[in-house]
C-alpha cells in the first residue's frame, strides 16, 4: 500500500486508499475483480484527476510485463510500455510508427485512452494506429477487441471508463528517417495568410509562441528525409542559428530536445520534441490544450491573440499544430481534421484555472474540444457518439467500478 502519491507534474495528489503494483495480467485481473473502485496508472502525465480513484484502488502498471511482438504490419506491446521503450527495437526490425507524441516518455495505453496525438496535417493521432487491445473488465475477465468489433472505435479513446488495458496492437509502416529544421520569427499576418501552406511544409509542423510577440517565435518542420526539399526561409521566418527549446524565448536551453539543424535521424529520434534520456518538456509546469476544426484554425488563433494580455503572463510556451481526423468516438479529432492549441503554463494553478473559462469562452464558437488529460474548465462541445460511449460503459461496467469524479463530471453528467 502506498498513499499520498502524485502525478508527474506534482499538481495532483491521488485520493486512492491504496496503490498496488501488479506484475502479471492475472494479478491485474484479481485486483480488479476484488476492488470496489479501481483505476490504472501509467506514466502519470495527466494534469487532472482522470486517473484518480478516490477512496478506491490504483493499479500502478509500471511493473507489468511489456514484451514486444513484431508481426506482419503490426507491433503488440504491454499497456505499461512507453513509446520510447520499444521504438528502437521496432526501428531495428525495419518498422516505424507513423506518428509519435512530443514525449516518448508516455505510455501507449494512457496516450491512446486520452486522445493524445502527435502532429502532422496528414497524420491522425496515436489512437488511430490501434488495431487491437486486451482489456480487463469489471469482473476480472480478460477480453480482446479488434477493428472487426463494432464497439472498437469507442473503446480505444476510453478514458479509463471500460477497464484496464493490458496489451495493445498498433499498425506499423516501413522505417524512415526524419530531419528537423527550425525557423525563427514568423510574422503573424503571414501565418494567417499562409497557414495551410506552412502546415504542409513538412511531415509534422509545430509553431511555438507566447501569443504576445509580433511574430511566432519558432516554427519546427519535421520532414521525411526522402521527401525533403531545401528552403532558404519560410515566408519571412529565418533559419535558427542553433538548437532551440520550444520555450527558447524563456531562456530554456535545448539540451533535452531531439536533434535539429537538418541532421537526419531515425523517426523515433526526431518526431518527438524531447529525447527519452532527459526530463521531458520543462518539468515544473501545467498544461492545457484545445482542438478546433482545421477550417476554423486561423479565426481561433486570432481569438486567442485578442486575450494575449491574460494568457502570456502565465505561459512558458504555447504550441500550434495540425492533426488529421479519425473515427474514435471520444477522440478530440473525431469526425475531421483539427488544429490543436496547446498551452504549457507556469506552475500557478489558481491563476491558470481563473483564465481557462475566459479562454474557453473565446474558443467555444469554433467547437473547441479540450484534451482529456490536461487542465480545462468545461467541455464546450458535444461528441456525436457520446451517447453510445455511455451505453458501452454501462454494459461493460454496470456497477461503475471504473467511474470516478472526472468521468461523472465530464462524460456521464453526474
Amino acid at each position: 500500500m502506498r498513499v499520498g502519491e502524485s502525478n508527474w507534474a506534482g499538481n495532483l495528489t491521488y485520493g486512492a486508499d491504496a496503490v498496488t503494483t501488479p506484475r502479471t495480467v492475472d494479478e491485474v485481473r484479481a485486483a480488479v475483480a476484488a476492488a470496489t473502485h479501481v483505476k490504472a496508472l501509467g506514466s502519470r502525465h495527466c494534469f487532472n484527476d482522470i486517473a484518480d480513484s478516490p477512496g478506491g484502488l490504483l493499479l500502478d502498471l509500471s511493473a507489468l510485463d511489456a514484451g514486444v511482438e513484431i508481426g506482419d504490419g503490426t507491433v503488440t506491446v504491454g499497456g505499461s510500455a512507453r513509446y520510447g521503450d520499444f521504438a528502437q527495437q521496432l526501428h531495428n526490425a525495419g518498422f516505424a510508427l507513423s506518428n509519435l507524441a512530443s514525449l516518448p516518455h508516455i505510455t501507449v495505453a494512457g496516450s491512446v485512452a486520452t486522445g493524445t496525438h502527435g502532429s502532422g496535417r496528414r497524420q491522425p493521432g496515436l489512437a488511430a494506429a490501434v488495431s487491437g487491445l486486451e482489456l480487463v473488465t469489471a469482473d476480472g475477465e480478460l477480453r480482446t477487441f479488434t477493428r472487426e468489433d463494432a464497439e472498437f472505435p469507442g473503446l480505444v479513446v476510453g478514458l479509463g471508463a471500460f477497464g484496464v488495458v493490458t496489451r495493445l496492437t498498433l499498425d506499423v509502416v516501413p522505417a524512415f528517417d526524419v530531419r528537423q529544421d527550425v525557423f525563427d520569427d514568423l510574422p503573424w499576418e503571414v501565418a494567417d495568410e499562409h497557414f495551410d501552406e506552412i502546415e504542409d511544409a513538412g511531415y509534422s509542423v509545430s509553431m511555438f509562441t507566447n501569443w504576445a510577440n509580433d511574430a511566432i517565435d519558432q516554427v519546427w518542420i519535421k520532414s521525411r528525409a526522402d521527401e525533403f526539399t531545401e528552403r532558404a526561409g519560410l515566408f519571412g521566418a529565418v533559419p535558427a542559428d542553433g538548437p532551440r527549446h520550444p520555450a527558447h524565448a524563456a531562456g530554456i536551453p535545448a539540451d533535452n530536445c531531439t536533434p535539429q539543424q537538418g541532421v537526419p535521424g531515425p523517426w523515433h529520434e526526431r518526431l518527438p520534441h524531447f529525447a527519452l534520456a532527459f526530463t521531458p518538456s520543462v518539468g515544473d509546469e501545467l498544461q492545457s490544450e484545445y482542438f478546433v476544426p482545421h477550417s476554423a484554425a486561423t479565426a481561433a488563433i486570432r481569438a486567442v491573440r485578442e486575450i494575449s494580455d491574460l494568457v502570456a503572463p502565465l505561459l512558458l510556451v504555447s504550441e500550434i499544430r495540425a492533426i488529421a481526423g479519425d473515427d474514435r468516438w471520444l477522440s478530440p479529432c473525431h469526425g475531421g481534421d483539427r488544429v490543436a492549441l496547446h498551452f504549457t503554463w507556469q506552475p500557478r494553478q489558481p491563476e491558470v484555472e481563473a483564465v481557462l473559462p475566459v479562454l474557453e469562452e473565446r474558443l467555444a464558437p469554433f467547437g473547441a474540444r479540450p484534451h482529456w488529460g490536461k487542465l480545462f474548465h468545461g467541455i464546450p462541445a458535444e461528441y456525436p457518439r457520446l451517447g453510445e460511449f455511455r451505453a458501452l460503459a454501462e454494459r461493460l461496467d454496470p456497477r461503475g467500478k471504473f467511474r470516478n469524479p472526472f468521468l461523472s463530471r465530464n462524460v456521464f453528467g453526474g
